[in-house]
């Protein structure tokens, strides 16, 4: 018998979530049967989606239930077998959820390859995030050579990733990142022609400059944030332009919403400037991940593409590092290390 370390959801949030809505328990694992095999669990991945499973509302997946185990993407070694795909020894990647160890039938887990880059980018560049930004920028914006792009949350795990990718293609990119040190980051170190401070510049004036950062239009807008940055970005789209929504961050706890653009303004603007607007979750899409590490595992590789990882110690401070992520606190691709990574 195997002790794990988990952290539950002890209640719904009402608006934002606080500390007080999760609890950290200890279980006994049974025993494993034919076909399964145990992890410890190295790194765990904290994503924005996380916050919409704490919610008992209708979506597109089901929520975790109190008392449950919370939802996560991890990488962990496999500690015991008797699953002949999966011997001791092997990483793996997989969704076992905030907790220390897990027993598994194999079912969504891959082996990772640790001679391509660190294992925690197995849920970074080199997993959901980046399988997001790869199908979200050239499926779903349908991006072209020498277009210009905006892309939201422009250092984050994804937006980070869309941003490097854009620039294979020689695209004007235009980041909108919260702080001043994320904009140095977004445009030094990935490569973003101008990055805009959201925080220091209210709707009207970031708007004017996208309009400044554009001045042929936008083309492509890449959307994880919604709020401002989504009002500025509207009236700059080309005709005929592209808008792929990942995800809306500043609304998933409720505020801001009164403050929103009215949806008639909204939906003129797609009207008038013929807009495509698509939004996709990237489950839909996971029959592309053999090509995605294909094309883009040896561009991490060799450093053609770079990341930055915000890591926070230990299972226990999963939860504060969660709250801060949402708030926009992190600084690059949440991760946390819940064991000792062999690498």
């Amino acid at each position: 018998m195997t002790t794990a370390t988990q952290i539950v959801l002890a209640s719904r949030p009402k608006g934002s979530p606080t500390l007080e809505n999760f609890r950290t328990e200890t279980a006994t694992l049974p025993a494993m049967k034919d076909g399964e095999f145990l992890v410890r669990v190295i790194w765990l991945s904290l994503d924005p989606y996380m916050r919409g499973r704490m919610d008992d509302a209708k979506s597109y997946a089901k929520a975790v239930e109190i008392g449950g185990v919370m939802e996560g993407g991890t990488v962990a070694e496999v500690m015991e077998s008797k699953h002949e795909g999966f011997p001791v020894g092997k990483i793996v990647a997989g969704a076992f959820g905030w907790t220390s160890h897990a027993i598994s039938n194999g079912e969504g887990v891959r082996i990772v390859d640790p001679g391509i880059a660190p294992i925690s980018t197995a849920q970074g560049v080199l997993g959901m995030p980046g399988i997001t930004a790869w199908v979200g920028l050239n499926d779903i914006g349908r991006a072209k050579d020498g277009e210009t792009i905006v892309v939201s949350a422009a250092t984050g795990a994804v937006g980070g990733m869309v941003g490097q990718l854009a620039k294979t293609k020689n695209m004007r990119v235009i980041g909108v990142a919260g702080g001043a040190d994320k904009c140095d980051y977004a445009v030094k170190e990935l490569g973003y022609d101008v990055c805009l401070d959201h925080r220091a510049l209210d709707a009207k004036a970031l708007t004017q400059a996208i309009a400044d950062a554009a001045p042929n239009g936008v083309d492509v807008y890449f959307e994880s944030v919604g709020g401002k940055t989504l009002e500025a970005v509207l009236p700059n789209m080309n005709t005929f332009g592209r808008i792929a929504v990942c995800g809306m961050i500043s609304w998933y706890s409720g505020q801001g919403i009164a403050e929103a653009q009215p949806l008639p303004a909204v939906w003129r603007n797609i009207l008038t400037r013929r807009l495509l607007v698509e939004g996709f979750i990237i489950f839909d899409h996971f029959e592309k991940f053999p090509d995605f590490m294909a094309k883009v595992g040896p561009l991490v590789g060799d450093g053609r593409i770079t990341f930055k990882e915000d890591i926070a110690e230990g299972l226990e401070n999963a939860p504060q590092a969660f709250l801060d992520m949402l708030g926009g606190g992190n600084f690059g691709k949440q991760m946390v290390r819940v064991g000792t990574d062999p690498a």
